[in-house]
């Protein structure tokens, strides 16, 4: 049986939780999931500039789990943004910081 999976931690929400192209009917497109913790690597790493260790400890995990959470969120952004899909933030193990 595989350990179960630790809650990452994260500093809120996210107030918006899709976003597609411009123009094109929902209808007609592919989408990607970007997971609610891959959200907040990007935020934390990206947006605030933290390093991965502090980042890391923000988010109660590993230095090399950051590193994968964060290494597979830019994938799904950047396969959603090259390719012209929908993104979806859904989903993951995670908890709010209080």
């Amino acid at each position: 049986m595989p350990r179960p999976r630790k809650f990452r931690r994260i500093g809120q929400e996210p107030s918006v939780i899709f976003f597609k192209p411009q123009g094109i009917p929902m209808h007609s497109l592919k989408g990607v999931i970007l997971p609610v913790e891959g959200l907040e690597a990007i935020r934390l790493a990206d947006a605030e500039g933290l390093d991965q260790d502090k980042a890391a400890e923000m988010m109660n995990v590993s230095r090399p789990t950051f590193s994968r959470i964060l290494a597979d969120a830019r994938k799904v952004v950047a396969k959603g943004l090259s390719s012209g899909w929908a993104i979806r933030i859904e989903g993951g193990s995670y908890k709010i910081a209080e």
